[in-house]
Order: C-alpha cells, then sequence, then structure tokens
C-alpha cells in the first residue's frame, strides 16, 4: 500500500470511529480532522465530503461481508454449516470493520433514503433473503425445528449477533471464531443441561 492510500486508510478508520460515536448527522469534517490530528481543510485533500467518507467506510464494509457470505452461500453446505458459516464470517468483519457495523445499525435506515445509499437496502433484502433462506431450507430438511417462526428466528440470530459491534473489540480474550462458536453453542444448542 502506498503512503498516500494508507494514509487514506487511516483516515477513514478515524471518521469510522467518529461516525460511530457520534453519529452522522452530528459529526462534522472538523470533528474528523481533530481526531486525525489534522487541519479540516487538508482533509479535503483526500476527501471530497464526509458522506464520501461514510459511503466509503459503508461499501467497503458491505463488499467484504458480502464476498464471505456469497462464498460461504456457493459453498453447497448444509442448512445448519450454512448457519454456522454466516456467523463466523459475521463475527470476522466484526473484528474487520467493528465501527462499520455500529454506524450500519444506527444509520442504515436513514441514508438509504438518499439516491447515494440506496445500496444499503438493496443490502439488506439480500442479507434477508440469504438467512430466510438458509432457515427454511433447515425446517424443511427436519435440521430445525419445524415449530420456528422463521422470521422471528431470522431476527433473533440477526440481532444477536450483529449487538456483538457495541461491546466487542478486535484484539481481546476472544477471537471472532471463538465467540462464534459459544453464540451458535447457544443458539443451535441451547444453555440448559439436558436431562
Amino acid at each position: 500500500m502506498t503512503p498516500s492510500a494508507e494514509r487514506r486508510r487511516e483516515l477513514l478508520d478515524t471518521a469510522a470511529e467518529v461516525f460511530a460515536a457520534q453519529g452522522y448527522n452530528a459529526t462534522t469534517v472538523r470533528k474528523i480532522a481533530d481526531a486525525a490530528g489534522m487541519l479540516a481543510g487538508s482533509l479535503y485533500y483526500h476527501f471530497d465530503s464526509k458522506e464520501s467518507m461514510l459511503d466509503e467506510i459503508l461499501s467497503t464494509f458491505l463488499g467484504e461481508l458480502w464476498a464471505g457470505y456469497d462464498a460461504v452461500l456457493a459453498a453447497g453446505l448444509g442448512p445448519r454449516e450454512t448457519i454456522e458459516a454466516l456467523v463466523t464470517e459475521s463475527f470476522r468483519e466484526i473484528d474487520r470493520h467493528r465501527a462499520a457495523v455500529a454506524i450500519y445499525q444506527k444509520e442504515a435506515r436513514t441514508l438509504s433514503a438518499q439516491p447515494r445509499f440506496h445500496y444499503l437496502s438493496d443490502s439488506q433484502v439480500k442479507f434477508e433473503k440469504a438467512w430466510l433462506g438458509t432457515l427454511e431450507r433447515g425446517v424443511a430438511a427436519q435440521v430445525f425445528r419445524r415449530d420456528l417462526d422463521i422470521r422471528l428466528t431470522y431476527r433473533f440470530v440477526r440481532d444477536t449477533v450483529w449487538v456483538a459491534a457495541s461491546w466487542y473489540r478486535p484484539g481481546g480474550q476472544h477471537s471472532p471464531e471463538e465467540i462464534a462458536r459459544q453464540y451458535l453453542s447457544m443458539v443451535l444448542d441451547g444453555i440448559a443441561v439436558r436431562p
């Protein structure tokens, strides 16, 4: 990576942290520049607006998320294995893009109304289809319980996984894979001891 590309990446990481902490509307270019230790005018050398920064942060996160998800969905795994792989990939993305995940959770609904960010709605539809389809396939194959409310199960698993971005810190005590294993154990096998 060239020094200029590396600096751009650093600035985007800083901007993502500021957006995640303060929200998109409350964040100014000055606040991002202050956090980056530079003058606000210097930030415009790298980006034309805070909207451009946010767009690059979110599109990079979603591009990597979908590269991983698409590989999982194309692998021909069974329903349980697909859920396990999707959850694990989700935690890997939280590890790589924790601030972007937090921004997405807080801002996606509002931002998706803007033409520049319409891809957020498209991604949400695709995301829902992948998870619901896998759960439906699992019920049909009798891998998952027949009495599951598929939509409620999807929301539970989705929210349980993605809310981790609010507390997870890269480099912490557990790797993304270890956290995914624990979550999957609770979601797929429960927490009660079986008699």
